[in-house]
């Protein structure tokens, strides 16, 4: 895969963006990494989606891990939440990714768009409404709903080449009733347990899209450095900075990556 010095140096930035929102968020990364590789390859017709996804599906394993550690480190993490929520989205997240299989590119594109419209507004809320979080003694940790939400982020983590952190945190914070940093850590944690396994199987069935599987694996030893750089300093920076301007800067950066993989910019 022939990529220059400025496309190296664009996916190195792009990872540490990506592993520092990931580690403060809870999320993948996917949703900085798939729009910067589109719009770093499309151009040249070195582009392809299911490319884009299976290389960020590698890396969101590695965005996870020094998050998860040190979230729970800080005591973020419920065992009773994840070990509920983990089984349902390994099984789910190997049928999202064998349904993203029989999907053409452009219509995952389109399909990943809605999902950063999602984002968008689910953020666009949060800094508008400013509600307070939820005490810790008033949780709703139990096996229907904590499956539920696995269930559902393992299936568009496997869908879509997300970490599932962007649906797993307020669905947990909602559904479960924890505090968001808990949500966080347990997304991160549960990414930790299914990543690995959706990222093997993309990687594994790029050929069906005439895609080798060398090239993904080139874009994600490219990422990952920065990412894990990054997903260690954002899970240290959940505790330090306020997420309110994170959300104002990561919404508009999500925003316009919507609007390119729709096709409306």
């Amino acid at each position: 895969m022939d990529l220059n010095a400025w496309e190296i140096i664009a996916l190195v930035v792009t990872g540490l963006a990506a592993g520092s929102l990931g580690g403060l968020l809870g999320i993948g990364g996917s949703v900085i990494m798939i729009p910067a590789i589109s719009l770093l390859l499309a151009r040249s017709g070195r582009y392809d989606h299911h490319l884009a996804q299976a290389a960020a599906m590698c890396v969101n394993l590695v965005v996870a891990l020094p998050s998860a550690r040190e979230h729970a480190r800080k005591g973020n993490v419920r065992t009773d939440l994840v070990r509920w929520m983990a089984p349902a989205a390994l099984v789910c997240i190997v049928g999202g990714v064998l349904l993203s299989n029989t999907l053409d590119g452009r219509t995952l594109a389109r399909l990943f768009a809605v999902f950063l419209a999602y984002v968008v507004l689910n953020n666009i809320i949060k800094i508008i409404r400013k509600s307070p979080d939820h005490d810790p003694a008033d949780h709703r940790v139990t096996p229907p709903r904590a499956l539920f939400c696995g269930g559902v982020m393992g299936s568009f983590a496997g869908l879509l080449g997300i970490g599932g952190g962007g649906i797993a945190v307020p669905l947990t914070h909602y559904i479960c009733r924890v505090p968001l940093r808990q949500a966080i850590g347990a997304s991160a944690t549960v990414m930790c347990i299914t990543a690995g396994l959706g990222a093997a199987i993309k990687v594994a069935t790029l050929d069906t899209h005439d895609q080798p599987w060398q090239k993904a694996l080139i874009l994600a030893v490219i990422l990952a450095p920065s990412a894990l750089l990054g997903g260690a300093l954002g899970a240290r920076l959940t505790s330090i900075l306020p997420l309110i301007w994170v959300r104002v800067v990561f919404t508009i950066v999500i925003a316009l990556a919507a609007l390119r993989l729709s096709g409306l910019l």
